[in-house]
Order: structure tokens, then sequence, then C-alpha cells
């Protein structure tokens, strides 16, 4: 396979499927869209500007090169930047619009960004709010027009000695340069670097394309929502432009069910909690509904729970499943736009019970499943015969070398293997030991040939949304409440963090004393208005120093504390995780219901 690098989609979608809308947005309330002719000369003209602030690959390595970072929603603009600081040897610092502004601090300096890109005003104050602790940033660019700050178009530069400078430069990136640093949480809560190169993700992309198959098709349109600065929506993204598909940008999350119908999208890329909104928003009409329709809908939901793709069933629940897709289930597509041909959700386990009912209704949804540390994809369930299983997370795709440990942790090798993470050899050892990726996931291969993850090695969480939650450092900072005695977050897979909490009873004792409230034992106390209303109060407190996504939204007080006895507790008294959850299940599952 001729490996590429990332900018060099232009020139692809230039000699095989130029299109007039290879992206577009929504900009005052009409769809604007972009050619492949404007977008590539804008990012030429990009590239241009960035060489003119003295920005340079240099000689091409992590620490040698420019880096340029961007803070922003999903818009034209971030790829356009994006493929601008690459075919010019820079390296791209994409940055979580909510990332708060300690995290923000520390990856700006990690990196040594000079220049930056924030998409609107409450990014660029954001940015600008903790400039003096970041020595090495220059300037901040703005996609919208902002008083006060240099636009980004300023940077364009159509001056043809430095055109000419830009097509020179472009010609001489190889494709092992580090293209972007992608910081994800760490379990220490300090954010860690990934490098990816040009070849990891071009790879990565190439066989995924391949095996799942995507196909090339410029009649093709997708919409885009999830964060560019994921790993999965940007290597997504770049399979869209190598198919000649075109990218339609959602305003917001708030109108993604608008844009749906606006656009008619043939395919999209999600994560299971926006599956799970989707699905909560059909179940709360379907409940609205009365009479026959009430029980038709229910009957429909019933019979989706039952689908299995590998197995057709009888011929009546076939008879069955067609009448309910023509009067049930089409309504469901119309809402996603009447058009879709597939759906790729990643970055948390999706729930088979969602998997079902909407294969069931003819809205193809096909799991997948990779860190950022391999660019991502290690497996996906594919669009051919017999290639999906609910359940799994798919098959390994093409070019990706696994294999199970004695534990079951799933470890990966091949050219989509992360370089390592900047400025962590320690860190990088750990994790890729003689060529292997080693993923902190445990795994099992069902069938022969689907992938299946079973647990989670490491402490690091995600949420239903994607978002890695590193419980640890949350925990440690709410225990210096004398009120928190022990605490243990839980959110993976789930909507939001909440957390069990064990009160500190000998401060809350005094505590009830001062506030004249009787106490009679631990079991009474717990339950007390007053007492859950005082934690609530801390909680809150604490929230304010981490990411929205890493904020305890519900939690419940426990009346004994955890014990090695009831195998909660190790000998050194650290938490067992899992046996917590086991043994407050009930607890737990109320706080989601």
């Amino acid at each position: 396979m001729e490996c590429k690098r990332l900018f060099d989609c232009i020139d692809h979608q230039l000699k095989h499927f130029p299109k007039e809308d290879m992206l577009a947005a929504k900009e005052n309330g009409a769809w604007r869209k972009y050619s492949t002719q404007e977008i590539a000369r804008t990012i030429n003209q990009l590239s241009a500007g960035l060489l003119n602030l003295g920005l340079s690959g240099h000689n091409f390595t992590a620490e040698g090169s420019d880096k340029v970072a961007i803070i922003s929603s999903n818009r034209p603009e971030w790829l356009i930047s994006d493929m601008a600081a690459q075919q010019i040897g820079l390296i791209w610092v994409p940055v979580y619009p909510t990332t708060n502004p300690l995290e923000l601090v520390f990856i700006l300096n990690d990196a040594s960004v000079q220049y930056m890109f924030a998409s609107n005003q409450d990014l660029y104050d954001k940015v600008m709010s903790i400039k003096d602790q970041v020595p090495c940033l220059k300037e901040v660019y703005t996609f919208d027009p902002i008083q006060g700050a240099k636009h980004w178009t300023s940077l364009l530069d159509s001056n043809t000695d430095t055109l000419a400078k830009v097509e020179e430069i472009k010609k001489t990136i190889p494709v092992d340069q580090v293209a972007t640093f992608i910081y994800t949480s760490g379990t220490t809560g300090t954010p860690k670097g990934v490098m990816l190169t040009h070849k990891s993700i071009y790879f990565n992309l190439q066989m995924g394309k391949e095996s799942f198959p995507f196909p090339d098709n410029p009649t093709y349109k997708v919409l885009s929502f999830l964060p560019l600065n994921h790993i999965f929506e940007k290597v997504a993204s770049y399979i869209y432009m190598y198919s000649g598909m075109s990218i339609y940008y959602a305003e917001s999350l708030d109108t993604i069910g608008d844009n749906l119908k606006e656009i008619s999208p043939d395919a999209f890329s999600t994560v299971p909690r926006l599956l799970e909104k989707v699905f909560e928003k059909i179940m709360l009409k379907g409940e609205e509904l009365t009479g026959i329709k009430r029980k038709l809908f229910f009957w429909a939901v019933a019979l989706g729970e039952q689908y299995d793709n590998l197995i057709p069933g009888s011929l009546w629940y076939r008879l069955q499943l067609k009448l309910a897709n023509k009067l049930i289930f089409n309504k469901w597509r119309e809402a996603l736009g009447g058009n879709v041909k597939f759906i790729v959700t990643g970055g948390a386990a999706c729930q088979v019970k969602l998997l079902r009912i909407f294969n069931a209704a003819q809205i193809n949804v096909y799991e997948g499943y990779g860190p950022t540390e391999n660019s991502p994809i290690i497996s996906i369930n594919l669009r051919t015969p017999g290639g999906t299983k609910f359940g799994t997370v798919g098959q390994v795709i093409k070019g990706v070398e696994y294999k199970l440990e004695a534990d079951g942790e799933i470890c990966v090798a091949g050219p989509s293997v992360m370089l390592g993470y900047y400025k962590r050899p320690d860190l990088t050892a750990e994790t890729i030991i003689d060529g292997w990726l080693h993923t902190g996931d445990i795994g099992e291969i069902v069938d022969g040939r689907y992938l299946k993850i079973t647990d989670r090695k490491k402490e690091l969480f995600k949420t239903s949304g994607g978002k890695y939650v590193a419980p640890q450092p949350i925990e440690n900072k709410m225990k210096e409440s004398p009120f928190i005695e022990q605490i243990v977050l839980i959110g993976d897979n789930k909507k939001f963090v909440s957390a069990l909490i064990v009160p500190g009873f000998s401060k809350l004792k005094e505590w009830a004393k001062q506030h004249g409230i009787k106490y009679t034992s631990n079991e009474a106390i717990v339950q007390n208005t007053m007492v859950i209303a005082l934690i609530a109060d801390i909680v809150e407190e604490y929230n304010k120093l981490f990411n929205q996504v890493e904020q305890v939204k519900k939690f419940t007080l426990l009346s004994r504390e955890f014990s090695i006895d009831k195998q909660e507790m190790t000998p050194k008294l650290s938490i067992r995780r899992k046996n917590v959850l086991a043994n407050f299940a009930g607890e737990v599952e109320a706080m989601y219901i």
C-alpha cells in the first residue's frame, strides 16, 4: 500500500472527484458550501501565512517542528487550518473546548505552542485568561470576527513566490513526520501527548476504509458532530475525504435532529450516549401515544429487541418485522433524514439492546473499537455478510496484528501504533513493550473472529459519551474534605459520573450536634436531608476544579466503610473497584434510573 500524508486527500479528491460541497456549514441560517478547489486554495494561502510567521517543520522531528494549537467546535476552518499546518511540517495540537484552564496551561506549555486558533468569543476569552501563564504562546487567531482579536483570514497570503515555496515544502514532508499530538487524560490526571505520524493515521484510515468497507462515493453526504479533537472523528473525516464524501457540520449537539432532516446524510459517526439520547426521545414519544398506535409502537420495539443479524428468525418473525418497518420504524428512519446507509459508533461500549433495535429498524449501526494510541481503529463490525456480531467490537482490521496476554489484555502491533508519548519515554516504555501496544483493555475472541471487550485493566474509564475520566485525582481531591471518608467514582459506559460516598462519621456526629440533629445511627444519618444537602454542597464546590465530564452529577451516601472482609479493599487498603460496584450494585443502578 502506498502510504500518503493526510493532506494528500486534497490532491486525491481534485484528481478523482472534485466537489462543490467538499465541506459545508451553516452560516447566517443557510448552508455554506466549500468546493474542493476553494478548500485547496485556502489551505495553501493559510500555509503561506503560517510560513510568514516564521513557523516551519525544521528537521521534521517531534521536538524540532513548530506547534500550532486549536480550540474550536467542528467547522470547515478546523480541517482547513489542520491541513495548512500539516503541509508545511507543523505539528497540530487540538484542545477540547471544554478543557479546564489548568489543563490548557499544561498542554500549551508542554507542547511549546507558539500560535493558536480559537473559534469564538468564549474560547478566545478562555485562552486569553491564561495566556500570561504560557510564555511560548505568541498570538491567538479567531474564526469568528472578534473585536480586538486577529481574524484567521488575515494570515491568508496569495503571493505567488510564497505559494511556490509552500508547494516545494509539501513535497518534502515525510510520511514519518508527526502530524499531531493528541492529549489524553492520564491516570494521574496529567494529560499525555500521543504522537501520531502521517503514516500511522493514514495506514489506519486506509485499512479501516478497506475492511469496513467505506465506498468511494462522491454522492454521499455525512454529518459531523463528534469533536474533531478526538482521533475517532478526525480519522473518520479523512476517510470521508479520501472516499469523496461531503462533510456537513452540525451547528451544535442540540441541532443534530434538525440538521439530519435538512441534509439527509448517508452516514455519520457517533458515540453510544448520543444513540441513547435518540432512543430516549423516541421512547418518550411512544409513551405519549394511546390506543392502537401505542400498542403497535411497543410491539415493534419488542420485535426489535429480539433481532439478531446472524440468525434470521422464523418466517412469522420476519413477516412481523417487515410490517413493523413499514408501520413504525420508517418514522424512525425519517427522523434521521430518511437516507442513512450506516452509522459507526465507538469511543465506548454500546448497549446490545440498542444495536438490536436500531438494526432491526434498518438503521445500520456498526460498533468499533480502538484507543488514541493506535490511531485509533483496532476492530470494527463490518458491512459484509456475517461481518457483524452484536455485543462485540467486530473483527480486527487488516494490517493490525493482535494478541491476548495471559490476563486477557488486548495488545496490538503494526504501522498504526503511536510513536510514543511526547516527552514521556517512561510512560511509552510501559505502554509499548517489544513493539506491542498494551491497551489496558481485557478481551476475548468470540466464534474465532469477533473481538469482545470484557473488562478494563486500567483505572481510567470512559463515559458513554466516549470521554475519558481519571477517577483517582478526583477522589483524592474530594477526600480532602473531613466530611468525605471514602469515595468511589462510577461512570464506565454511563451517561455521567456518579459516586458512592462514605461520610466521615466522626466529623458528621460533631456537625449534627451543632445543628440540633439527633444522631441515632449511621443508617439514619445518611438519609437525613440536611446531611445530604451538606455533602451536595461540598461535592459541588470540588466539581468546580474539574472538567464538566469529570464532575460528579449524583451520589449515594453509604452507612458503612468499605472493608477488607467484604473484599472491597486490599490488605494494603486500596479500593477494589469491581467488588465495590458489585456489592453496591443496587445503589449504583438507582443513580441511573
